[in-house]
C-alpha cells in the first residue's frame, strides 16, 4: 500500500516537473515570436513567471533556512565561548582571593620575622672582671647614656655571651651564660632536628663547661654538631643569635625529661669587646 503511495507521488511530481518545462519552452518560444498575439505572449509570460517563482521559492527557502542555521550555529560557538570566559573568570576571582589571603598572612610573618630578629648594636669593653666572680659577671663600658636597657642579650665576636643585669648611666652589669645565676642564663633557644623540625627549648642551666637545653618541645632526633639559636621567645633577646653547637643529647623516651648538651660558641675566658644586642620594639 506505501510503496504504491510513493509511485503515485513520484510520478505526479515527474508530469509536473514536465509540464513545467513544457511552460517554459512555450513561454520562451511565443515571447520570440513576433507574429505571436499578445494574449498568448501574456499568457507565457505568466506562465514562466509562476514556474519561476514555484521554482526559485523552495531555493530561497534552503538559502533562508541555511543562513538561519549558520547564525544559530555562531551564536552557539559564541555562547559556549561566553561561558567558558564566565567560568574562568570565577576561577580567577577565586584564586586572587586566595592569593590576597596568603599576601596578608605573610606580610605579618614577615612583620613579625622583622620584630623578632631586628636590634639595636650597642659596642662596648669589658671594664671588670674579678676573680672570685669570673665564670659569672663582668662590668662594660656602656650603660643608660648609650641606651642600653636592662636584660639586653650581650655577644662577643664569636657568639651570645649573656645578659645585662644591671644597668647605670655610664657602665653596666653582664651576667654570663655559664653563671649558676639561673635566672639569668634561660635564653629560649632552638634547633632543627633531623627531619627539618624547629625544636624549641630553654636553657636551663650548665654542666661543667656545658649549657643544657631543657624544657624541650619535640622528640624529634637532634643531630650531634646541630647549630643552636636564640628563637627570639624569650620578650628582649632577638631571634638567630649564635648560641653553640650540639655536644650530646641525653634521652629517656620523653621529650621532657630530655637534655641537651650545648658547647658554647664564644670562649667565655677570652672576652674583651662586646655588643649589646638591644633588641627593636
Amino acid at each position: 500500500m506505501q510503496k504504491a503511495f510513493f509511485n503515485k507521488k513520484l510520478v505526479i511530481i515527474l508530469i509536473t516537473l514536465i509540464i513545467s518545462f513544457l511552460l517554459i519552452a512555450f513561454s520562451i518560444s511565443v515571447r520570440n515570436n513576433k507574429n505571436t498575439p499578445s494574449f498568448i505572449q501574456s499568457f507565457g509570460n505568466e506562465s514562466a513567471g509562476l514556474v519561476d517563482r514555484a521554482v526559485s521559492f523552495p531555493a530561497a527557502g534552503i538559502s533562508s533556512i541555511g543562513k538561519a542555521f549558520t547564525g544559530l550555529m555562531n551564536a552557539y560557538q559564541e555562547n559556549e565561548l561566553l561561558k567558558t570566559k564566565i567560568d574562568n573568570l570565577a576561577s580567577t576571582k577565586v584564586e586572587n582571593q586566595t592569593l590576597k589571603s596568603e599576601n596578608k598572612q605573610l606580610k605579618k610573618q614577615l612583620k613579625l620575622d622583622k620584630s623578632l630578629t631586628d636590634y639595636t648594636k650597642i659596642s662596648a669593653y669589658v671594664l671588670t672582671r674579678t676573680p672570685s666572680s669570673w665564670q659569672n659577671q663582668i662590668v662594660i663600658s656602656q650603660g643608660s647614656n648609650s641606651g642600653v636597657t636592662k636584660n639586653s642579650a650581650v655577644l662577643s665576636d664569636e657568639g651570645l655571651i649573656g645578659r645585662v643585669t644591671e644597668v647605670n648611666k655610664t657602665n653596666s652589669k653582664v651576667e654570663l651564660i655559664t653563671t649558676q645565676n639561673d635566672s639569668s642564663n634561660r635564653f629560649a633557644v632552638q634547633v632543627t632536628s633531623s627531619s627539618g623540625s624547629v625544636i624549641n627549648g630553654l636553657i636551663t642551666g650548665t654542666s661543667g663547661s656545658y649549657l643544657v637545653m631543657g624544657q624541650i618541645t619535640s622528640s624529634d632526633k637532634i643531630k650531634k654538631g646541630t647549630t643552636v639559636m636564640t628563637s627570639g621567645l624569650g620578650g628582649t633577646t632577638p631571634q638567630g643569635l649564635y648560641v653553640g653547637t650540639v655536644i650530646k643529647v641525653s634521652t629517656s623516651g620523653d621529650s621532657s625529661n630530655e637534655k641537651v648538651y650545648i658547647k658554647p660558641a664564644a670562649d667565655m675566658n677570652n672576652i674583651n669587646i662586646v655588643t649589646v644586642a638591644k633588641r627593636t620594639d
